[in-house]
């Protein structure tokens, strides 16, 4: 065993022990959940900020780097942009609504405005994708420990999905909490050390640019090959209405608290959006003949660089993608143990049953993804699948809910099947012009829940007048 993955597994070791340690304090779904809604403005930033510093945002974005150039930030940023708004727009709105209502879950608030069918529907849809994120967060984390060990993918996701569940089964957002406070201080510390050596170990910046300048389009920010501004129509609506990011918003203590952990969030994911595409510029500076670009950051992290900053940039890519995954098993075991089998399968069960449950859904979930990591090795492809169906199913009847006065199941239905078939013959016909699939769907989502609204506010007003 080398020197290098000794350092991870007792990395990984003392974030298990951690996780175990705060589950001892869970006593029922509330605190499994919601985390007692007591999360001041450091957890909830923390939890936040790790969860979404993901599989995508370092991996999956040091590849763009690699393949794309500056253009690679949109994948990031994008997240930020999204995080942004839901801090100055939706999120207390939403908060104010989950407190005053007890509700515990996204699928509590879609039942609570339009009805248990679009809470069940939407639960059921979202479990589907769910599963494509978790892969990817799993594929991540094989890709690493093939380079610096020789693991087999599949031997690698399969450890990393069974360290992630062990901590999250034991005690949910509580411990997810905790845990994330730790691996955000490894994941920054990682970065802001190994971005600045490692250009200085490429031959400084100066020679960074000048590959990237043989490269075409390497150094054009807005747009180049398939990453750039039109990532907004992909992230910023999935990342405004995402169950597991509303449901830790649900933790909050207070407003305040929402609007301080979302706004520093956007903040931290805007400036962080620039390191993992830098180490993919790097990446090609040194290593120009990569057979595959999502091994762009581990290589980089392994050639070149000191041994303990290697170890530490390691570190923080596994702290990414085991604080990503079990915001993942998150959505996973809450949306199937509250939304599915406590309203519909067993509405008498007591908070125990429920809690048992999530933690088998958590297990469930972890298998799966652990399954689709094998079938479907590619962190892009994986993430892109997820956010597409999450914006264009969730982002109009989310919003809609909060601000329509009369909302009613059939809206919602509508809008959500309307945005996922555009989506996908969208998809099919790989084309759309400058719109990319998810934003046609979105917008097929909006347009159907307006007219569905339409008709039935003039069959009301039809209704009254006889």
């Amino acid at each position: 065993m080398n020197a290098t993955l000794a350092g991870l597994l007792i990395y990984v070791v003392l974030i298990t022990v951690v996780g175990l340690a705060i589950g001892r304090r869970v006593k029922g779904t509330g605190d499994f959940f919601v985390a007692g809604r007591a999360l001041g403005p450091l957890l909830l930033f923390a939890t936040l900020l790790a969860a979404n510093i993901g599989a995508g945002s370092t991996v999956g974005a040091a590849s763009l780097g690699y393949q794309n150039g500056l253009a690679a930030w949109w994948w990031v940023g994008s997240a930020g942009v999204g995080t942004l708004v839901l801090a100055l727009w939706l999120g207390p709105r939403i908060w104010r609504v989950a407190r005053d209502n007890s509700l515990l879950t996204v699928g509590d608030y879609l039942e609570y405005r339009y009805g248990p069918t679009v809470r069940a529907v939407i639960a059921i849809l979202l479990w589907v994708g769910t599963l494509a994120i978790l892969a990817a967060q799993l594929i991540a984390m094989a890709w690493i420990l093939e380079v610096v060990a020789g693991v087999p993918p599949w031997l690698g996701a399969l450890a990393g999905g069974a360290v992630m569940t062990v901590y999250f089964v034991a005690g949910g957002l509580l411990s997810s909490a905790w845990v994330n406070l730790v691996q955000l201080v490894v994941l920054v510390c990682g970065f802001l050390v190994a971005v600045p050596l490692a250009v200085h170990g490429a031959g400084g910046m100066s020679a960074v640019l000048d590959a990237a300048r043989g490269v075409p389009g390497h150094l054009d920010f807005m747009s180049n090959g398939s990453s750039g501004w039109m990532y907004l129509m992909l992230l910023a609506p999935a990342f405004i209405v995402s169950p597991g990011i509303l449901q830790k918003v649900f933790g909050a203590r207070d407003v305040r608290t929402v609007r301080i952990g979302l706004g520093a969030c956007a903040v931290a994911l805007m400036l962080f959006a620039l390191l993992p595409p830098a180490l993919g510029m790097v990446a090609r500076a040194v290593a120009p003949g990569l057979d595959n670009p999502e091994t762009a950051l581990p290589v980089i992290l392994t050639q070149g660089l000191p041994a303990w900053v290697g170890l530490l940039g390691l570190a923080a890519v596994l702290s990414a993608e085991i604080s990503s995954a079990d915001a993942i098993l998150f959505m996973l075991s809450t949306s199937l143990s509250r939304d599915l089998y406590k309203r519909f399968v067993n509405p008498a069960a007591s908070d125990r049953q429920v809690l048992r449950v999530a933690r088998g859904a958590a297990v469930a979930g972890g298998a799966g993804g652990v399954v689709l990591a094998i079938l479907l090795p590619s962190v892009v492809d994986n993430l892109s699948i997820f956010y597409s169906l999450l914006g264009v199913s969730l982002f109009v009847p989310v919003v809609a809910g909060l601000y329509s006065r009369t909302p009613r199941s059939g809206e919602a239905l509508a809008a959500a099947a309307a945005g996922v078939a555009v989506l996908l013959v969208a998809r099919s016909s790989d084309g759309g012009g400058w719109m990319v699939p998810p934003a046609w769907g979105l917008l097929a989502a909006a347009v159907v829940y307006g007219l569905v609204f339409a008709v039935r506010a003039a069959m009301r007003g039809r209704a009254s007048a006889v």
